[in-house]
């Protein structure tokens, strides 16, 4: 229904009302359009690190970037959205207009992810335009929703508005929880294209979206709407801008100083606006280190979702999706919010401790510090089985004997190998080489039951080796193949197979990898495949068709399988663990998403309510756009980070965690010196304070300014 006829949604919303309570129907609509939506931006969210690094085959500093450039986006458009509904549109028409252009963000990006649509550059395009028009939605709309919510209720039921706010908070989580659990299950789980399915991933929101805007449409009818009435937001930003400017023009020290540097802004604007402007600042100032918190907090679905891909995710019933354990953090938050308000706050002040709001956020940075500091620790041990890093003229090297003796091998003027390598030899750790150059021509010398054979092979710098030593028509051989470098991305187990048969074979490992491997000894390329146990594989050779048994292939790990004979109706193999799997389990991340959930109820939860209580009514708005800004804010210092200064990611962690050590302590010394006020009690002060502004404009350089 057209805004220009308030007065008749007014009674639309006032003659029908929730199961006869004071509650209008309409918030039904918005309460259900808040949860798809919401559904709808943090499932999409979960699984878009993985995204970049494995659809678009990103490293992992630019995929974090790219993540946070998206991040700090949708915390910088709220501030177009409010100048949208307060200037121009209305909160339902900005609601609207905007959230079809969330539908369509949405729904290019899906599009995007089908990998059979064109190539990696018209995948990027899609997915940049996608998301950028989802952040101008998800944004835009923010500052809407829950002020629209707001408006549905009469002035004198104050008490069922402040119950609505706490169930649209309730709405939040439990969409984040349900989808950040959901959509990983169907990017992994589900196959399509031969690959994870990210285009699934993707449009199950994309459809909670248009569910969402189709409920809130339903309920135009029902729906209190109030016209533009002018943004504060901008008011305050020309008011500021006006003063700085008043008071550059004049300068000169004939003119009376004034008390408050915001006076000078007296000339145009009112009394009052000054005032609340002044209360404002004095908050926005201690706004300006928190920042600091949200760039740790943010990188759950960064840098934690990247760590968790280098652990063990098998919890025995259940094998975790590494994105699936943001669904922790809002499942805590709903846990720890009753816990803290009616448990352990209640027990602070009953041992008379003061836990001022101050006190409480810098509580909040700490724990997040703390948490920082746990996954350094846990970065640490997953290191532990990585691959050596390489640094020019390195290389790395081992032995495999597949013969039927042992073999002493010997390297031209390299001390390696100093003992015999017994046959199928569960290899030892590579051992380093140490070249001339950018490649050298080595002479490999074998001694086998009496008998020395020599092969020369050329070996590369920063590249990882085997040595296959192997029996071919009764005379000793050699082979020297590449092995991978680094562990297989996302928890995937690599696997490669070696045919010690006299004929050709073809293996089906499952339903969807069929692998051709020639005679003799011949190596194939390496498979990645999810962690599980293979055991219906087939081989086929020219005499038949044979079962094939793998065993588990374990996160993260890569594996030399050696097809050795067929015996007894069925294919025998050795199995070797090139690289070690990920033995650190996903649950030592449980530590870390506690403390850093507890951080948040004390930090942003008591922040938001602090903040609100030291500014008037008309300035709440300003408020919350410089809240949700030190978001963006923290997003942008995560993205300059991994960019500008790549550095290992334990390294990185603890640079985070001193940082934000180091601003707890400058915000607690600020929040020291800051005296909480009663607003109404500021703005009496203001009004009774007697200036002497009037006769201060005698000598002000005006420049024709216009009042």
């Amino acid at each position: 229904m057209d805004e220009s006829f308030p007065l008749l949604d007014v009674q639309a919303g006032h003659r029908q009302k929730l199961c006869g309570s004071n509650y209008p129907l309409s918030i039904a609509f918005i309460v259900v359009n808040e949860f798809c939506e919401r559904f709808s931006y943090y499932g999409m969210r979960a699984v878009l690190t993985l995204y970049f690094l494995s659809f678009f085959h990103w490293d992992e500093n630019l995929s974090t970037a790219v993540y946070h450039a998206f991040s700090a986006l949708c915390y910088f458009t709220p501030v177009i959205g409010a100048i949208m509904a307060d200037s121009w549109l209305g909160k339902y028409k900005t609601i609207i207009y905007l959230s079809i252009v969330y539908v369509v963000g949405h729904l290019i990006k899906s599009v995007g992810a089908i990998p059979s649509l064109g190539n990696q550059a018209v995948h990027v395009v899609l997915s940049m335009v996608g998301l950028f028009l989802i952040a101008l939605g998800t944004g835009g709309i923010k500052p809407c929703v829950s002020a629209f919510g707001g408006d549905q209720f009469e002035e004198e039921h104050t008490s069922e508005r402040s119950k609505f706010f706490s169930i649209f908070y309730l709405s939040i989580n439990a969409g984040s929880l349900i989808s950040t659990f959901v959509t990983p299950v169907l990017r992994g789980d589900v196959k399509c294209f031969g690959e994870d399915c990210y285009a699934l991933a993707f449009g199950v929101p994309a459809a909670l979206m248009v569910l969402a805007l189709v409920v809130f449409i339903a309920g135009s009818g029902l729906y209190r709407k109030t016209p533009p009435q002018g943004n504060v937001l901008l008011e305050v930003c020309k008011c500021i801008g006006f003063a700085i400017k008043n008071r550059l023009k004049n300068r000169s020290r004939e003119i009376p100083k004034r008390d408050h540097w915001l006076d000078w802004a007296s000339e145009k604007y009112s009394k009052q606006l000054i005032g609340e402007v002044k209360m404002v600042t004095r908050v926005l100032f201690l706004f300006i280190p928190l920042p600091m918190f949200w760039a740790l907090f943010d990188q759950q679905g960064s840098r934690w979702t990247l760590q968790a891909t280098k652990m063990n995710a098998d919890f025995g019933i259940y094998v975790l999706q590494p994105d699936q354990m943001q669904f922790l953090n809002p499942l805590l938050i709903l846990v720890f919010i009753p816990i803290f308000d009616l448990g352990l706050y209640p027990l602070i002040d009953m041992c008379k401790f003061n836990f001022t709001p101050i006190r409480k956020m810098a509580t909040g940075m700490i724990l997040a510090g703390l948490a920082f500091g746990l996954a350094a620790i846990i970065e640490i041990k997953i290191n532990e089985t990585d691959m050596p890093q390489l640094v020019p003229e390195e290389s790395l090297i081992r032995v495999l004997n597949l013969a039927k003796n042992p073999v002493q091998v010997t390297i031209q003027e390299k001390d390696l190998f100093q003992q015999p390598v017994e046959t199928f030899q569960n290899p030892a750790e590579y051992s380093k080489l140490i070249l001339n150059g950018e490649q050298q021509s080595l002479r490999f010398t074998l001694q086998h039951q009496g008998l020395t054979l020599a092969f020369n092979y050329t070996v590369k710098e920063k590249s990882v080796y085997s040595l296959i030593v192997f029996e071919a028509e009764g005379s000793l051989s050699s082979r020297l193949i590449t092995d991978l470098e680094a562990k297989p991305e996302n928890g995937l187990a690599a696997v490669r197979f070696i045919n010690g048969l006299s004929q050709d074979v073809n293996l089906t490992i499952d339903s969807r990898k069929f692998i051709a491997v020639q005679k003799n000894y011949s190596p194939s390329e390496y498979s990645l495949l999810e962690r599980d146990r293979y055991n219906n594989g087939k081989c086929i050779t020219e005499t038949g068709e044979f079962p094939l048994e793998l065993g588990l292939l374990d996160f993260g790990a890569s594996y030399t399988i050696v097809i050795t004979n067929i015996s007894g109706g069925a294919v025998k193999t050795w199995k070797s663990e090139d690289i070690k799997a990920n033995n650190v389990h996903m649950a030592w991340q449980l530590p870390q998403y506690l403390l850093i959930s507890a951080g948040e109820v004390m930090f942003s939860i008591t922040g938001l309510a602090f903040s609100y209580s030291q500014s008037p009514a008309s300035m709440k708005s300003v408020l919350q756009a410089g809240w949700l800004l030190t978001v963006a804010v923290g997003n942008t210092f995560v993205l300059i980070v991994a960019e500008a200064a790549p550095m290992a990611q334990w390294a990185e962690f603890v640079l985070f965690t001193v940082l934000l050590f180091a601003v707890c302590i400058i915000f607690s010394i600020m929040g020291y010196f800051y005296v909480s006020v009663d607003p109404e009690d500021l703005e009496e002060k203001e009004e009774k304070r007697e200036t002497s502004s009037r006769g201060n404009m005698i000598g002000l350089v005006t420049q024709k300014t216009k009042l």
